[in-house]
């Protein structure tokens, strides 16, 4: 597998461009690419489609590109923790949709792994239902959720080596592995760059082949 060359984080930037639909990892900023926020807030590219657990908060995580007028739309299990979201989506400048956690995270893992979506009960009977098909299995409702894929997802892990294999730390693999599947380009921001062989192979949960780049480590 050949060796990543390492990105300054303003470069990896480049390759989100205006209108791009972007996964990010991490839950209310922990486990979140911080770097890549703040190069992205930098470079200021537009009418992006954020897919993520949350939309952070005001001057935190996700919330940067929240507060920067940079995001279009987003696709979040919730919004309660940051008031610029919800009152940009009550004035009509960012178009939330609302996707219960469980289901958010399985309609990507079917966009990573190529499935057609996700049936689930949750969400039958509210608002959830409104426009989507309602399939009958064995004389139960089920939901059809269709797969959520991105054109780049900006993950962080504590660890990866020089060919990308990738070690998450406690609550940072909750999306991050994820999220890797379903992109066209994955970009790691890891807290070390280790050499190959230093992870050990119990504790890779993303695998070099699945990432593009990695950025370089903070200075």
């Amino acid at each position: 597998m050949p060796t990543k060359t390492a990105l300054k984080p303003e470069a990896a930037a480049e390759l989100v461009t205006e209108g791009a639909k972007i996964m990010i990892g991490g839950f209310m900023g922990v486990g979140a690419p911080h770097r890549m926020i703040d190069a992205l807030v930098e470079r200021a590219p537009g009418r992006l489609t954020v897919i993520a657990n949350d939309s952070g908060m005001p001057g935190q995580g996700i919330g940067k590109l929240v507060s920067a007028g940079l995001v279009e739309r987003m696709i979040v299990s919730h919004i309660g923790l940051n008031p610029e979201t919800q009152a940009k989506m009550n004035a009509g400048e960012i178009e939330i949709e609302l996707v219960p956690q469980g289901t958010l995270i399985e309609r990507i893992r079917a966009g990573g792994v190529g499935l057609g979506g996700v049936l689930t009960p949750t969400g039958i009977g509210t608002l959830v239902a409104k426009d989507k098909r309602v399939i009958d299995v064995d004389g139960k409702e089920f939901l059809l959720e269709t797969p959520l894929k991105a054109d780049v997802a900006l993950i962080a892990a504590r660890r990866a080596d020089y060919v990308g294999n990738i070690e998450y730390t406690l609550t940072a693999q909750n999306f991050n592995p994820v999220m890797a599947l379903a992109a066209a380009t994955v970009i790691a921001e890891p807290d070390a760059i280790v050499p190959v062989g230093v992870i050990p192979p119990d504790a890779v949960r993303t695998p070099g082949v699945l990432i593009d780049h990695i950025l370089e480590r903070r200075r």
